[in-house]
């Protein structure tokens, strides 16, 4: 099988989007391929974080991707800092990467160009990213496009050393779903914005509304002139983002929302909306609670973790040996 290996990071609630755009793709990808899914912890510290405020969102993410379907009998979970070969790779990467390369990443100009205090750790993000993927003998990353340059300087990390001292790491491909109708959420307030964690309340549908926050969320939704349902990406941008997570949620086409609604109006269409999204969320949110009864994510973690680390080492061993670092004496 293939290996497929994906991290979200824990910095901050996971959204709808989230769900219909990557998990519910991760939860497919596990019966085709070997899946490692890690909550990068680690990344999320390039930025200041809250101790508590991290720790929490950790073990929820955690929980998230159980209870959205991935199934710890079958992909590998885990938080990348439990498994210390990620941050030894990342340095021993760093040594076979270009600041000139680093310092033309896209987010961190971006950065940059704010007036941000920026930290090395935001610079060095692309390299620890590369040593998430090459640990694992990755196949395939799923990514979306904001993450392809990184993908692209990973590979270009791998090739490098490949070149150097003969097959080290496998060369990963990105996994990028084909581009379709409704690839992205995007935003309730404003439908040329991807839906996201970061924005304001009332722009996104977090995995853990309660079904009267959702309802509220959707009656409040931006529309657009005019009240008939009907796709047009570029006329009617905000109802088609709507029929889009209706299409996704229900199972229907496009075509056929368009036709039950046609020239009705909003207010029904969007009280439909409403309770498709309540319904997809319910299951998610039921199996969130099990999970968070004492000691059972915990022990999903430390399955994975130890997973984990089998494989990651034997890439890391694989690669200490072939630059001349001395390996652990056992003096048993």
């Amino acid at each position: 099988m293939k290996r497929v290996f994906s991290g979200v990071q824990p910095s901050g609630e996971l959204t709808l989007g989230n769900y219909l755009g990557a998990l519910r793709n991760f939860v497919r990808l596990q019966h085709e391929a070997e899946c490692f899914f890690c909550v990068v912890d680690l990344h999320a510290i390039t930025v200041p974080q809250d101790p508590a405020q991290l720790n929490r969102r950790t073990f929820d993410l955690a929980k998230l991707y159980v209870a959205s379907g991935l199934d710890p009998k079958i992909a590998t979970i885990f938080v990348q800092s439990h498994v210390p070969a990620h941050s030894e790779l990342s340095w021993l990467l760093s040594c076979f990467t270009y600041i000139g390369e680093l310092s033309r990443m896209t987010q961190f100009k971006e950065k940059g160009r704010k007036g941000e205090n920026v930290s090395s750790g935001l610079l060095m993000y692309p390299v620890l990213m590369a040593a998430d993927i090459l640990l694992y003998d990755t196949d395939a990353v799923p990514v979306g496009e904001d993450q392809k340059q990184h993908l692209e300087l990973s590979r270009n990390i791998a090739e490098r050393i490949n070149h150097h001292f003969g097959p080290v790491f496998r060369v990963p491909e990105p996994l990028i779903p084909p581009k379709k109708a409704g690839a992205r959420i995007m935003s309730l307030t404003d439908p040329t914005a991807k839906m996201a964690k970061s924005g304001e309340a009332n722009s996104y549908i977090a995995l853990l509304d309660p079904p009267e926050v959702i309802a509220k969320k959707i009656r409040a939704a931006v529309t657009d002139s005019g009240r008939e349902v009907y796709y047009d990406e570029v006329n009617k941008p905000a109802i088609s983002n709507l029929m889009v997570i209706y299409s996704l949620c229900s199972g229907e086409a496009l075509e056929t929302i368009a036709e039950r609604y046609g020239s009705s109006g909003y207010g029904r269409f969007k009280s439909d909306l409403a309770e498709h999204v309540i319904q997809t969320l319910k299951p998610i949110q039921e199996r969130y609670r099990e999970l968070s009864e004492p000691g059972v994510i915990e022990a999903i973690l430390a399955e994975g973790a130890a997973k984990a680390e089998s494989v990651a080492k034997v890439t890391l061993d694989r690669f200490r040996q072939k630059i001349g670092l001395v390996p652990r004496f056992n003096l048993d």
